[in-house]
């Protein structure tokens, strides 16, 4: 497997060549681009925010090694002097940013860069493909962890996610969407995270009998005895992890659970509630795994699951309903001057923005206004943070831990009519203030002099 060593020409071609038709033309002015989600998904009315800290440390470290060098010179496509430009390439620019796990809406600009006109252009591939994934997924995961409230979620989707970096990513971003833990062994060193993980059909049927297999698994992990209770028959498997959970009370330890992964959970759940209570087993959780998702966790809770955690696999970790976001990243000022874009359906916002949320007396959140930059907003809270300033990051980055709790903190005062699994029937409150509308309409009218010879 080829290992990559440096994410220089993780790009996309035009990038460059647009890159080099500025250095050609001499276009070094400042050049803002804003990161936004063009509309709302039918199910989506609102999205978590995840991947910054991938953006700023990309940004940190970005530069063209000689070896990549040769390769853009060997394609024939660039000259000398703009390749010599790239040796020397380093980003200089600042960085306005929503935190990670804040709230966001459609429209609203969550990332503006600021910085020459090339290299503002160049970082656009990365800083979408790092935010457009990782908040579908974040978004997905606070879905789930909505459905299943107060149950814990755990990230079971290494397997089936959509190759290796993707899955480092869904451990990450699922759990700045509310999830407990994952199943991701390296996720867990890189980020921190809680690992968990039981065992596999494959453990039982390696064993003559399925309570031999039981009672191997819980002498090697006493104090981390899950059993997978489902290969044969659940409620065989269930009365087989009583008899274990029995044989560990005496030993003065405890079956810490059972997991289903089929069948129909809500009424095996109750059966198997039934088979660890009556033999004294009433701390024994029940886990469930097996194509959850948030409509699946809403459906068996809601037919009476009796259900104490879920692991959550491949449905979140590939965003299985709603696989992508429509992000763009577009130039809403160049050379000190607004400019936009007023394709039908894809009309952006010029100029460099802020945006402003409000909250009521109750302390929910009650509208956004998206402003310009330079402007104030009374009782409102500013929330793109400088986080970048000439190309080095002003502050710390939070631990996950924190950024959890922020998310937390913030959906716990999102109005539940914003949190349907279904069709979004309301969507949030957000505002274009009066100066940035002139701004718009201003950039518009001259747009239209200037290029469809309107008067």
């Amino acid at each position: 497997m080829h290992r990559i060593k440096n994410l220089d020409l993780l790009i996309d071609l035009y990038e460059l060549t647009m890159a080099a038709v500025y250095f050609e033309k001499e276009m070094f002015d400042p050049a803002t681009f804003s990161l936004f989600v063009r509309g709302n998904s039918p199910s989506r009315s609102y999205f978590v925010n995840a991947g910054l800290e991938d953006v700023l440390n990309y940004l940190k470290e970005l530069k063209f090694d000689q070896e990549d060098l040769d390769y853009l010179e060997r394609t024939g496509l660039f000259k000398k002097s703009f390749l010599s430009y790239l040796e020397k390439f380093q980003f200089s620019g600042d960085v306005y940013a929503l935190p990670e796990g804040r709230l966001f809406f459609s429209h609203e600009p969550i990332l503006e860069v600021t910085a020459p006109l090339i290299e503002a252009q160049i970082v656009e591939t990365f800083i979408i493909n790092a935010i457009n994934f990782q908040s579908s997924i974040a978004t997905k995961a606070s879905r789930c962890v909505y459905a299943g409230w107060p149950r814990k979620l755990v990230d079971f989707s290494l397997r089936r996610t959509q190759g290796t970096d993707a899955g480092m990513k869904v451990a990450r971003s699922s759990f700045i969407g509310g999830f407990k833990g994952t199943s991701n062994v390296l996720a867990g060193k890189v980020y921190d995270l809680p690992i968990v993980g039981t065992m596999a059909h494959s453990f039982i049927t390696s064993f003559e009998k399925e309570i031999e297999a039981f009672r191997a698994f819980a002498e090697i992990f006493p104090q981390n005895t899950v059993l997978l209770v489902d290969t044969y028959d659940t409620i065989s498997g269930a009365k087989n992890a009583a008899k274990i959970g029995k044989e560990m009370a005496e030993q003065e330890r405890s079956l810490r659970g059972v997991r289903l992964d089929s069948g129909n959970m809500a009424q095996l759940s109750k059966k198997v509630r039934r088979i660890l209570q009556q033999a004294g087993l009433n701390d024994t959780l029940i886990f469930a795994s097996g194509g959850f998702d948030e409509y699946k966790i809403q459906k068996v809770i809601s037919e009476g699951a009796d259900i104490d955690s879920f692991g959550v696999g491949t449905k979140m970790g590939v965003s299985a309903d709603i696989p992508y976001l429509d992000m763009a990243y577009k130039l809403v000022k160049y050379a000190g001057k607004p400019v936009l874009k007023m394709s039908p359906g894809k009309k952006t916002l010029a100029s460099d923005k802020q945006i402003f949320r409000f909250v009521s007396s109750e302390g929910k959140l009650e509208k956004d206004i998206i402003s310009l930059r330079e402007e104030k907003q009374k009782g409102g809270e500013k929330l793109l943070k400088k986080r970048m300033e000439k190309g080095s990051p002003v502050k710390e980055f939070p631990s996950l831990s924190q950024i959890q709790k922020v998310f937390l903190d913030e959906f716990s005062r999102l109005d539940s009519k914003y949190k349907s699994l279904e069709k979004v029937e309301e969507e949030y409150p957000v505002y274009l203030s009066p100066e940035l509308k002139k701004v718009q309409s201003r950039t518009m009218h001259r747009i239209r002099v200037k290029e469809l010879g309107e008067s």
